[in-house]
C-alpha cells in the first residue's frame, strides 16, 4: 500500500472512531484507532480537515477532535 492509500485508510479509521465515540483528544484517538504512529494520525486528520469533516478544539496542551 502506498502512502496516499495508507493515509486514506487511516482517515477512514479516524472518521469511524469519531463517529462512534464523539470528541476525543489525539492521544485517545490514536489508541482507539490502533494507528501505530502519531504522525499517521495527524496525516489522517489533515485529510479529513481538508474535506471539512472534522473540527479541532485546543484545551490547554490537549487537542480535541470531533466530526463536523
Amino acid at each position: 500500500m502506498n502512502m496516499i492509500e495508507c493515509i486514506g485508510t487511516n482517515a477512514g479509521l479516524v472518521w469511524n472512531t469519531l463517529n462512534e465515540s464523539g470528541r476525543l483528544n489525539v492521544k485517545d484517538l490514536k489508541k482507539a484507532t490502533k494507528i501505530k504512529a502519531e504522525k499517521d494520525v495527524y496525516a489522517a486528520l489533515g485529510w479529513l480537515a481538508k474535506e471539512g469533516k472534522v473540527r479541532f478544539e485546543e484545551k490547554g496542551i490537549d487537542l480535541f477532535v470531533s466530526l463536523q
